[in-house]
Order: structure tokens, then sequence, then C-alpha cells
């Protein structure tokens, strides 16, 4: 590991020497950001920056450098601060200017006083967006992002076992005195024995904090014994810290859902939980100081233990969020994430070179999951490098949601499919359509004008997410008005991909991008672009073995180029020239006048779709007549299939 230099240890060293350098000029701020962003262009200095996805925050050091790549799941109002504010010593009246950015708190010497009518006050404003995980981050993805310090927090944690309690001391111990406990055993015993008094975690003695792995389906106990802190995960079960992300320029760039990259100073003063609880207790006595309810405050404010503050210096939107691709893959992208490892050209160049042995492999692989039916093998390729490419007025292009019909009811065949669709793509959630989880769980965000905060739902989502909708998990029963009101909202996302969020008096559409997958035994109650129905090859005595057979058979560096695969052709451009249009055109004509009963235009639309995704799965930026044909072929052979099927309850299977 190469020497770690002050800007990443202590980077507040490197900022107060570059605001001493040019007080009273304001390029100073400029200045700040140009030398770290030069600093992460140095041999791949990135991987060495510790993230929070990886590294629970209490072996992180306070007022580090560290990066979290992140969803934005809600705006909070911004905030006023200080920038620059002035000190004075009143025994010898001495001033000293001090920066205020990049902090929660102002800092001061024990003889100093903040002078609050200094003329060399500035007073500055900021954003603050909170921050979690990417919904439904799939475990590779994570390993694959930062394997050195995902091998060295194992090893650590293979040597001690932090306590789940938090006190500032021990928070300290956590990066300071390990090598301390090591030597003394008996401290640490000591410790433990302190701390086991505070076993009851209803009990008020002592305020309990979950390590960074804590599970979204359980809400954290914050101090004073106020009700638990929800970290507001859209999905159940979800792991990872939350964070209160703090960006000081071109926040307006970013929007709820966005997904990013956060390169910042890391904070979590215990005074910052001191500050809030007073505040809360000063306003609980007189309601007239403070116009922010409690609740509200509890939710913008908690405690720094349980919810870390990011004061970012460097913030990138993420085109993806596969860590096995560069970030930026297009020269116009790549202007504004230059500090980031830039290798994009040779590597797409170098990959498409062999993308036909991987499509065949790929393909294979998907044939054997689909028990041997290689059409629908085709289709699932098709549909795991589909994307949203342009908005016409309301309707999104490019969407292809795909119907897999003919799957058995109640079999662990579904939980497979989905298995292997999480390895391949970097985000995925299975929802399984029982009529409980419809009529129980929160599928629309919701805005609570009491914590003045957006409660998540499960479609908020972030942008190319992997959505399989398992409706063979489906019996009968009957729908109360939050189930019409999911089963709505997923068909407005299949059809229209938005999602309408709840404030209560009105709804507000965000757009969204999310490859919907939808399994079912006959065809589906939900809208698609497209149903494949399932013609099964072979029929394995044991699924399960076979399922896992298949996974274990395949090598790590064959399934990272499928991730690779699936991820770059979601993001080459695409087009179609004037003589191919033409050409299909004609050829549409031709195809209403043999048959203008079953061709409609809803046909071409979805011929033209096949075609395109067909384009791109071969590496080819634009429609030859070649992969026309073909697609025509494959949606003949699609059709052909349904119509064998016969008719059962009402249902085309």
């Amino acid at each position: 590991m190469p020497c770690v230099a002050d800007w990443l240890n202590n980077p507040f060293s490197i900022v107060q020497g570059i605001f001493a350098q040019n007080v009273p000029n304001s390029d100073w701020e400029k200045k700040v950001t140009e030398y770290f962003k030069e600093k992460l262009k140095e041999n791949n200095a990135t991987n060495w920056v510790p993230s929070l996805n990886d590294v629970p925050v209490h072996y992180l050091k306070p007022n580090s450098l560290v990066k979290f790549r992140c969803m934005v799941q809600d705006m909070f109002d911004p905030e006023f601060y200080m920038g620059v504010y002035e000190t004075v010593d009143p025994n010898t009246n001495a001033r000293v200017l001090h920066f205020g950015k990049y902090r929660d708190v102002a800092e001061c010497g024990p003889q100093q006083e903040i002078d609050l009518n200094s003329t060399q006050t500035v007073t500055s404003e900021r954003q603050t967006f909170y921050c979690i995980p990417v919904p439904g981050e799939s475990a590779w993805s994570v390993v694959v992002l930062n394997p050195q310090f995902y091998a060295y927090i194992s090893a650590n944690q293979a040597r001690v076992s932090p306590s789940t309690s938090y006190t500032p001391s021990r928070h300290k111990r956590s990066y300071e005195e390990d090598e301390d406990m090591d030597l003394h055993p008996s401290k640490q015993k000591e410790q433990h024995m302190g701390n086991s008094s505070g076993g009851d975690i209803h009990g008020c003695v002592e305020p309990k904090r979950l390590e960074t792995e804590a599970s979204a389906g359980h809400h954290l106990i914050s101090p004073n014994c106020s009700p638990p802190l929800d970290l507001n995960f859209p999905l159940p079960g979800e792991k990872g810290p939350a964070c209160l992300v703090k960006v000081y320029e071109s926040w307006d760039s970013f929007k709820v859902n966005d997904v990013l990259e956060v390169y910042g100073i890391l904070s979590v003063d215990p005074v910052l939980s001191i500050v809030n609880n007073e505040e809360r207790d000063s306003s609980a006595l007189d309601p007239m100081e403070c116009m922010d309810t409690a609740e509200e405050q509890r939710v913008h404010s908690p405690p720094a233990s349980l919810v870390p503050r990011i004061h970012v210096i460097l913030a990138q939107k993420l085109q993806h969020i596969n860590p096995l691709l560069p970030a930026c893959l297009n020269e116009e992208e790549s202007k504004t994430c230059e500090y980031l490892n830039l290798t994009s050209v040779y590597f797409v160049s170098n990959f498409m070179s062999e993308l036909s042995p991987v499509r065949a492999e790929l393909l294979g692989f998907l044939t054997h999951a689909l028990l041997g039916d290689s059409l629908a093998a085709e289709y699932l390729i098709l549909h795991l490098i589909s994307t949203v490419y342009a908005r016409r007025d309301v309707l999104p292009l490019g969407k292809f949601t795909v119907n897999l019909s003919g799957c058995p009811r109640n079999s662990i065949f579904t939980e497979h499919i989905y298995r292997i669709i999480q390895q391949l793509v970097p985000a995925s959630y299975r929802l399984q359509m029982t009529i409980e989880n419809m009529n129980h769980s929160r599928f629309i965000p919701h805005k609570d004008y009491a914590a003045n905060r957006l409660v998540s739902g499960v479609l908020q989502l972030a942008s190319n997410t992997s959505l399989v909708v398992d409706e063979t998990q489906l019996e009968q029963g009957q729908l109360d008005t939050t189930g019409v009101h999911n089963v709505t909202a997923l068909g407005n996302l299949i059809t229209w991909q938005k999602v309408d969020y709840d404030f209560n008096y009105h709804q507000m559409e965000f757009p969204c991008n999310i490859n919907v997958l939808i399994t079912s035994e006959g065809r589906s109650l939900l809208p698609s672009d497209c149903q494949v129905h399932l013609q099964p090859q072979i029929i394995p005595p044991n699924m399960e073995e076979y399922m896992n057979s298949l996974l274990t058979a395949v090598l790590p560096s064959v399934l990272n180029k499928f991730r690779i695969y699936l991820s770059l052709l979601r993001l080459l451009d695409y087009s179609i020239s004037d003589e191919v249009t033409k050409a299909v055109e004609e050829d549409f004509v031709e195809m209403r006048k043999n048959d203008p009963e079953s061709i409609t235009a809803d046909d071409l639309h979805r011929t033209l779709l096949v075609a395109r995704f067909l384009s791109l799965s071969a590496g080819q930026t634009t429609l030859s007549r070649e992969r026309w044909l073909r697609a025509k072929q494959l949606e003949a052979l699609r059709k052909a299939r349904l119509q064998q099927q016969t008719c059962v309850n009402g249902n085309e299977l």
C-alpha cells in the first residue's frame, strides 16, 4: 500500500494551508477542489480512499477523506453556515480568521471566542442530501469495487470484534487503540465488562449504535430513548450506512434518485448529538424558539454515530454503477469526471473486439438457466441490455418489459432465475407479488410533512435496476385499497417508466429507468412490451442442484465478462440510416398487405425494438438488413409459440 499522505488522513491541514495562503481572496475554495482533484488522479489514488460502502464507520478516522457511492433518497432544505469567521482572544485582543467550510461545528482555541459581529464573517449556503447505498446493489459489485479494503477489513474483523455500544472513547479505540488493546487484553476485558450492564436495548442505560452493516429491516435506537430511528431504505432487508451528504457547489445538477460518487471529509463528531439533543430540549420548553418540530429535528439531525456526515469536496453523478467498467465511457462524460481513472477508450475498443464469443457464451449460459429454451434466452439478453434512451412527450423510448410466462407455479425456478440475474447486473430486486405484499408493502414514496422528509417506497430505485416481479406467487385473495394503488403504481412504472410520489395534496411524477421482468404461469396481469412463453427442453430431477451447479460451473472471469457485456451495451449510441429506414417502411407495408389483421403499429414498434437490441447485442450501433430480418424471425417464432398455447381459466399461457 502506498504511503498515505496528509491529504488522505488529515485533509483539514491541506485546506487550512490553502486558506491561510489565499485569505482574503475567495479563490481559496476553488484551489482546494483543484488540489484534491489532482491528487485523486495520481497512481490510482481513488482506490486507496476508504469507502463507507465497504468499511464500517467505526474503523474510519474522523475528519479523514472518504468516498461514498450512494443514491440521493431525499433532499433537505438548504442550510446557512459561517464560511469564514473570526475569533478574538479577550485577553490579548488577537484576532484569527477561520474557515467554516467542510465543518459541522465552528472551532476556536481555548482562549478564543467567535466574534459574531466581525466584518470578516462570510455567510454561505450548502445543500444537504440524505443518501443511502444503491438499493438492491449486488454483493459482487461491492467486492469488485474495492477488493483491497474488503480484504483488509475482513482481516481486521477476524482480529478484533468491535463492540456495538457507542461511546466517544470506544469510537476512538477502533482506529487508535487496537494495538494497545492487543498488548493489554485486561483493558479490553474491563471495557467489555463495563459495557455489559447496558445490554438492554430498551433500557436507556447507554446509547446504542449498530455497525455499518445494520439492516434496514431494523430501526436503530438513538440516544435519549427517542423513538427508533428509521434509516429510510426503500427495500426491506437492506444493509449499509445512511449519510447526510453536504454539498457546497453545483447541487442543482443533482436530483432525487441520482447515483453519486462523492469524495469528502467524514464528520462523526459526538458534539453534534449533544447539540441536537440540547436544541430538542430547549424547543420542547419553548416551542417559539424553534420553527422545526421535534420529529423534524430528529430526522434531519440524527446522531452522527448512526448517520455520519460527509462534507463533499468532489462529487460525480455516475453514468452507471458497474465497478468493472470505467466511470466515464465517452468524451462528454470524461470532461466532468476527470479526477477518476480514465481508460475508457482503450477499455471499450478492447472489449468490443471479443464481443461475439462473450455473447455466444452468455446465450448458452442463459439457455441452460431457462431449461434449454434458446428463444427465451435470446429475449432475456435483449431485455437485460434495454434502457430508456429518450422520451417523446410522455412516451419512454427503449423500455423492453418482458413477461416470461409458462413458469412453474410455486416453484423454486423463478427464485433461481432471479439469483442468476442478480449475478449478472449491479442492482436488482425480486418483488414477490403475493396478496400480503400487495396489501401491506409501501410501494410509492410519500412526503411526511411532520418530519419534513420523503418516506421511501419499494419503487424508489436507481436507474437501470433490474426489477423481477414474481407473479407465480399470486394466489386468490382480495386486494384492499393499498393493494390496488400498489398494482396501479407497478403498471404505471412498466408503461410510462414513472412513479407518482405522494405529496398528500398532490402527486409529483418522478421519471425512472427500471428494467422489469415479469415471471408468471399464464399471461401476466401487468402490462408488458413482450410476452415470451417458456418451453423447457429439459426437466432436471433436482432443480436446486441443477441451478447451483450452473452457477458454480462458470468461471469468475467469464462471469465478469457477462457483467461488462450487459452494462456496456446499454451505454452505446444507436442509429438507423435513411436507407434502412425506407427499407423497413416498405417491408412493413408489404407485411400489412399479406396479413392486415394481425400486423399492427405495435408490432412494428416491437420489431424495431428487438432489431435495436439485437444490433447492440452484436456490437453494431446501426441497423443492418440482416439484423432486421433476424428480428422478424425471432418475433415470428415468439408469436407462433403463443398461438400454440390454449386458454386456461381465461389466461393465455
